[in-house]
Formats: C-alpha cells, structure tokens, sequence
C-alpha cells in the first residue's frame, strides 16, 4: 500500500464546481465548461430546453406542480371517471407546457453534432461551451398559440357543452367510437399535429418523419400490390383519426399510461432524492470506498455510475453528473481523454439498466406484459451485475497495462460518509420492500418520495423547504414533458400497427429472411436475434430509447415470440438494445457527453464507450438464443439462474481480456490469445452443455498461450506481468 500512499492526492470538488472548474484537480490545462446540469441538458434528449423566469416561469411552475399533484392524487384517489380521462387532463395539462418550454428553432441534431465533431481540425474535440445549443428566449406568439390549441384539443373530448353533433361530455364522445361526427375529426387531426410537433420540437425531425410514415402506410397501404406481405385493405383519414384519438391503442395507449402513472412519479422522487443531495453522497461514498486502491480513480467512476444509476435513469445525464467529479481524479491518474470518456460514458448509461429505477421503457414492460415492476427488477438484476462487472474487469485491466498512476482520494471515512448520511439509500430499500409487499410501483414510489423529503431535514444544507419542495415537483414534471410527448406520439405507431396487422406481417419477413438461410430451428432463432438486434441499434440511433423500444416491440418482438422465445425474454432483448442506442456509434449520446467533459476526440471516445459496454450487446442475445438464457433474468429455478450468473460471469470476464488485451495477474495477450477468448466468450454465453464445454476449453488454451507469452518475454528480458506497459495516449 505504501505506492498507493505516495501518490497524488486529489480532493473531490465544493460541490456543484467540478466541470465549472475542473482545474482544482490538476495542475495542467484545463477545458472551460459549464455547471453539470446545463451540460447534461444539452446531451439529454427527454429535457425541457428553455430556463423561464418572470411571469412565464410563474405560468409553467403553477402547471407543472399542478399536474404533480394530479398524478399523486391519482395513485391514493383515482378520478372517477376511469384512466382513460385521467390520461386525457394530464395530457391537457403536459402538452401546452412542451411548447412553452422548448423553443421551435431545435439545437443542433445530435446527429448533426456528431458530424460536427468528426471532422477533424477544429472540429475533432467536442465543444466545451455550455452555451452553443442553447435556446434562448421566452415563449413567442407562436407558442402561446398552439399551447392554446393544444389545450383546447386535448379537452375537447370531456368538454361538457354540445357543440352541434360534437361535444356533450366525455360519455358521449365515447359512444362516437367509429362514427366520428366532423368535429371530433378537426380536432383529433389537430392534436395529431401539436404530438408531432412536440416531438420535433424536443426530440428531432426523426420520430415525427417515422410517425408520418406510419400515417402514410396505414392510409395509402391499400394501394400496395396484394402480394406483398405487408399489403393491407386501406384505411380511410377518419378511420385513422379514430384509431388515435378515440381509442386505448392510440394517444392514450400505454406508453402514455406509463408516462402518466409511473414515469412522472418517479422523476419527481429523482427530483427530490437530487435535492435532498443524495447524489453528491453517492459519489463520495465510492469515492471513499476505494479511495487507497490502485484503480481507485476507475472504480470511483464506475461506482459512481450505479449509484447514480438507480436514482436517475438517465444514461447521458448520469455520466455528466460522475464525470463532473470523476473526470478530474482519472485525468490525475494518467487515463487518456477518450479513454476516460468511454469508462464515463459506459458507467453512465448503466443508469438505464440499473435496478430499481430503470429507464421509462421498463414500466412499459410491465403493462404490456400484465407483470408487477417488481419483476421487471428481478429480470434486470443479473445482467445489471455482469454489465458492471465487465466494465470493472476493464478498469482493473486498463489500470496494468497502461500504467495508470495510483492516485489517493482526499475524503473521510466510507464508514463515517455511511454512518452520517447513508439514510440516503432507506428510500431506495423502501421501494423495493413496499414492492415485495405487494404495492403497486406508484404507491411504492410515493412512499419513497415523502421518506425522502422528510429525511432531507437531517442535513440543513439540502432541507426540502416549500420553496424548494415546489421546484421538486416543478423540477419533476418537466423532467417527463418530453417523453410525454413522445408516448402519446407513439400512439401513432401502435394504433397503426394494430389497425393493418402489420406486427405479424413484418415478423413473418424477419422469420422468413432468416430461414432462406438455415432451416435448423436453432439456426433459424440465432440469425433472428442478430438481425433484430442490429435493426433495433439502426432503429435506436434515429430515435429516443422509449420511442425505441415501443416501435421495437410492436414490429420486432411478435417475431421472437413466433420463435417460442418467452416473452420475458423477448421484452427485456428489445429493450437492452433500444437503452444501447446511448452508446452505439455514430449518435451515441453518452459518448457525446463524455467527451464533452473529457474535452477528448469523440469518435476514440465512441470505440472506447463500445469497449467498456461490450458485454450489454452479447448478453442480451443470450437471453433469447436458448431456453437456458432464462437464468440470466433470474427465471428457471435457484441452479437455473446460479449456472447461468456464473457461466456468464466467465463469458464476461473471458471478453474483457480479449477486448483489454490483459490477463490479470499474469500479463499481456497477443492478437491470437485475444481472438481465442473473443470466441470462448461468445461461446459461453451461449449457455448450453456443448458450447459451454467449448468455450470453457478455448478460455484455459487462451490462459495458457498468456503464461506461454509471458515466460518467453520473460527470457526474452521483456516486461513482465508485474511491470505495466506504457502506452501514453493511446486510445485503442
């Protein structure tokens, strides 16, 4: 321990100052950015985009906190007139806040950002300055026009006055199921317009292009030649406009359910659990927790990003959050730009995946699968361990082969950070205990929420006074106007779908393009998941993750059930890959973010993020591929799930050498060392008798051919495997 003792000493930043100035940890340059919370929004693409002050910003939190208050009266004393009216208010009251609050000059696409800063030249570092996607300005004529055109359209169906043959009330609106009168059209084609606009306006040109294209397929699909697949009978524009606006399946299908009865709740206990300083503690601790530690800089960030992560749910926000803090001890301990930026980056989208709040498409799960979100939990919890265990391993192998410095975290005591402020994790044990009980999710997150808030009087600089319990619940529905948005838009794509049949047709394509190559079953399933799983990665990169994955399930997850893959199995495969369009180039939000703290080149950045996550692209294709994949989502019985958790333990821990290069403990592997364990790892994860047989054997050969390396270099005078090797900036 005593190296460990004479190395740098780093201190963790005042709080909130680590990116304003990240220079308090080096004595080398420095990049100018701005505070953690600006530059998370400009990564995050579920954000509002406006800061409203003044009368405006007296508006939109009087509505924010409103509709908090709706959706925790909901949970307790649900409105009488059923969900389906509930969804409508809330949509009433979301919908006009979006235009309020994002601007309709959008930023800059993230894909067009990306480009930007592929370039090269002055192009080939992200941006440091907070301020270049920044909208500003408050809300304009235009704005308050169609804030009030969407209020008006998303009441109109419970407005209680007669308006010729429309209006009269929510149970006469309802009787006008597939006979629309003119008016109910008006207005549904109104709101269809405002959902696609509010989608451009916070998401991009991309889900409301992939909207219209649905629109388009379900109106002019009649036209198709009958012999095509996906050819249908055609449907006509009232048709359509009653499939979306006067339907369960359309506007206020479940994706807007979720986000109106779970996701809101959530954010506003994120909201709380972050002003109650929950997440400053959480990156102290790991902090302390390895602060002697060789990789202690590399843990701390990893560390950091689970703990963040189950709070969050946020992978591009989660990793500005740790590399605010982190960035600076990584930088001390020697770790290159992009190669620290792809650790954060990896770390952070971990948030999505991470028990017990895990991103808005896993509520979705649970309605569409008629399942308690508690066993969606159980289902995330092993790949949530091999995910961070593979990044881990990767930390520990980065750390010897590039000669990492070993850095000392100037904190306290983890026993004392846990003794004076551990009460920060009874809310997250609360919800998981109230879930066991029986609770639903809402009840079990309100619970956590008022814990929560009454905890933050142990510490008299995060106490939630009135004030600051306001901006909590402000703070909270703004956090979920923009996935809002985008799940009523989704309406478009379900009710389309449901209408055409165009589900089941696209995963008889799927099938089929597969079995033109094999006709062994097995053959057959393996090809499926891998061609799902790249249009899932293509699909992810245009769209956000919720959007993502509802589009994925509809058109791709029919397929894998079609297959006899359980649908557990098939859910939890289309969301892991819609979470990783965080990750996978050319977009790759939180990469992006990454190196916009990092101030490294993004594209090394990018490979570098691909490296650590590498075990979140095999593992879901495991689940799917074999009945025994089961194991992994806890399913099957205690020596189902105990082989499963540990041959793919191995599997991860075999393709961690073979991606880092590095045996631990022993020393360097060559390229054929490394392309045996990349086989051996992807054979485990199989998880049948034979091809783990296999793969068990090419990982000892591999083993083995690294002892051999090493002894002849030993001979030979080389390094040895205590002796790390240098390799400077190297990115690769």
């Amino acid at each position: 321990m005593s190296s460990v003792r004479n190395g740098p000493s780093v201190p963790l930043p005042p709080e909130d100052e680590a990116v304003a100035d990240p220079s308090w940890a080096d004595d080398g340059p420095s990049h100018p950015h701005h505070d953690p919370r600006e530059l998370a929004a400009r990564f995050e693409d579920e954000k509002p985009g406006r800061t409203l002050s003044g009368p405006v910003g007296i508006v939109v939190t009087a509505a924010t906190v409103g509709i908090a208050l709706l959706a925790l009266r909901q949970v307790f004393f649900p409105l009488a007139q059923g969900s389906k009216y509930y969804l409508i208010i809330f949509l009433a009251g979301v919908l006009p806040v979006v235009f309020l609050a994002y601007p309709a000059d959008l930023p800059i696409p993230r894909r067009a950002r990306t480009e930007d800063h592929t370039e090269g030249r002055a192009g080939d570092r992200a941006p440091a300055d907070g301020t270049a996607d920044r909208p500003a300005g408050g809300p304009t004529v235009v704005d308050w026009v169609l804030a009030a055109a969407a209020l008006v359209s998303c009441l109109y169906p419970v407005l209680p006055v007669a308006l010729g043959s429309g209006g009269g009330g929510y149970d006469a609106f309802l009787d006008r199921q597939g006979l629309l009168v003119p008016l109910d059209v008006a207005m549904g084609t109104v709101l269809l317009l405002l959902l696609l606009e509010a989608c451009r306006r916070t998401t991009g040109w991309i889900l409301p292009a992939v909207c219209l294209l649905f629109l388009a397929y379900g109106y002019y699909g009649g036209l198709l030649p009958q012999s095509w697949p996906v050819a249908h009978a055609g449907l006509d524009f009232d048709q359509l406009v009653d499939a979306f606006y006067n339907s369960d399946s359309g506007f206020y299908g479940t994706p807007l359910d979720v986000a109106a009865s779970y996701i809101v709740l959530f954010t506003i206990y994120g909201a709380v659990l972050d002003l109650s300083g929950a997440g400053r503690f959480f990156v102290e601790l790991s902090a302390a927790a390895f602060r002697r530690s060789r990789t202690a800089a590399g843990r701390t960030a990893v560390a950091s990003g689970f703990l963040l992560g189950t709070v969050s749910g946020s992978g591009a926000a989660t990793t500005v959050s740790i590399g605010a803090v982190t960035w600076p001890i990584l930088r001390r301990a020697g770790y290159p730009a992009e190669r620290a930026g792809g650790m954060l980056a990896a770390a952070g989208v971990g948030a999505i995946l991470s028990p017990p709040t895990l991103g808005a498409a896993a509520f979705i799960i649970a309605e569409y699968l008629g399942v308690s979100y508690l066993q969606v939990l159980g289902w995330a919890t092993v790949p949530t361990i091999l995910y961070y265990l593979g990044i881990l391993l990767s930390v520990e192998i980065d750390a010897r082969r590039s000669g990492v410095r070993p850095v000392v975290i100037d904190t306290g005591s983890a026993w004392r950070l846990l003794g004076r402020f551990g009460y920060h994790f009874l809310s997250l044990i609360v919800i998981v205990v109230v879930l066991a009980v029986g609770a639903s999710a809402t009840k079990a997150v309100v619970i956590a929420t008022v814990l929560a808030a009454a905890l933050s009087f142990l510490d008299r600089r995060h106490r939630l006074t009135p004030r600051r319990l306001v901006a909590a619940l402000g703070n909270g529905v703004r956090g979920v106007l923009a996935v809002s948005a985008v799940c009523a838009a989704a309406g478009i794509i379900t009710a389309t779908t449901t209408k055409t049949g165009l589900g089941p047709q696209a995963a008889a394509l799927l099938v089929g393009g597969a079995r033109t190559v094999s006709a062994e079953p097995a053959v057959v399933l393996a090809l499926t998941a891998l061609l799902a799983a790249v249009a899932l990665s293509l699909l992810g990169l245009a769209v956000p993750v919720t959007a993502s994955f509802v589009i994925g399930w509809v058109i791709i997850g029919p397929a894998l059930l079609d297959l006899g893959v359980a649908a557990p199995a098939a859910a939890m495969f289309v969301f892991y890959f819609a979470v990783l369009s965080e990750v996978s180039p050319p977009t790759a939000l939180a990469a992006v973010a990454a190196a916009a703290v990092t101030g490294g080149r993004l594209v090394p950045t990018m490979w570098q993020t691909l490296r650590y996550a590498l075990p979140a692209y095999l593992i879901p294709i495991a689940f799917v591929i074999t009945p025994a994949g089961l194991g992994l989502l806890g399913i099957g019985g205690p020596v189902r799930i105990a082989v499963a958790g540990v041959v793919g333990a191995l599997g991860v821990a075999v393709l961690a050498v073979a991606a880092g290069g590095w045996l631990p403990g022993v020393g360097p592997a060559g390229v054929p060392e490394r392309l045996l364990g990349a086989f051996a790892g992807v054979t485990l994860l199989w998880l049948e008798p034979v091809p783990v047989a296999v793969g068990a054997l090419a990982a000892a050969v591999m083993v083995a051919g690294v002892l051999v390396r090493r002894g002849s270099a030993g001979r030979a005078g080389g390094p040895s495997a205590g002796q790390p090797v240098h390799h400077g900036e190297e990115t690769q």
